[in-house]
């Protein structure tokens, strides 16, 4: 199960520092565009522009979330979403403290999973995903919510079952993600809960800190 984790966790920074890679290019190219025409003005506003949006964004990530590995990943994530077209945001509500590094892991494999689903969930359906991280005796909620089409009522609790999918047969990490979310949250003393919000649905996880 540990390494199971740690293989998903892995996948999924991989694919968010891909999207970050294609973001980051095509924002170069954009620079180097605008070089190349002579239009110096508008390549340093363009790059004051990012230099914005980036600070905005971590700013409002650091000013509520304090473990540095946590707020990593969300930044990242919020440019994952950015790269599809899909809004990220994290909820006033959030607080969460620095942890300690094993729990820090599941939180992370935990966040990563849940964004992935609701990313997968909003392409060409919904513009939005919020989450909201708060801690209370050793304990993480992870709540993600999506505008996408939400969950058919009849299959919230197959949600978390291993191997079912609503990708095509032959995606990667098909029927993993939840699964594995489900098998942290209640290695912990957790759970995990998947609802319909009023837009969208809703993933809400608990994740402890003993093993």
């Amino acid at each position: 199960m540990a390494l199971e984790s740690q293989v998903a966790a892995q996948t999924s920074i991989t694919e968010t520092l891909r999207a970050q890679t294609h973001e980051f290019d095509n924002r170069l190219h954009t620079v180097s565009g605008l070089l190349q025409l002579g239009e110096y003005a508008d390549a340093v506003a363009f790059v004051d522009e990012l230099s914005r949006q980036r600070s905005e964004i971590s700013s409002n990530v650091t000013r509520v979330v304090a473990d540095p590995r946590v707020a990593a990943l969300l930044v990242a994530k919020t440019s994952a979403a950015a790269e599809a077209g899909v809004e990220l945001h994290v909820e006033p509500e959030t607080h969460l403290p620095r942890l300690p590094a094993e729990h820090a892991a599941d939180v992370l494999t935990v966040l990563g999973n849940l964004v992935d689903n609701a990313l997968d969930a909003t392409r060409g359906h919904g513009r939005e995903i919020s989450v909201r991280m708060t801690y209370d005796q050793g304990r993480v909620s992870v709540r993600v919510a999506d505008t996408g089409p939400g969950i058919d009522p009849a299959h919230l609790e197959e949600v978390f079952v291993r191997g079912w999918s609503t990708k095509p047969s032959d995606a990667t990490g098909r029927g993993v993600g939840l699964a594995l979310v489900q098998a942290i949250c209640q290695r912990g003393g957790g759970s995990v809960e998947a609802t319909n919000g009023d837009h969208g649905a809703v993933l809400t996880a608990v994740v402890g800190g003993s093993r």
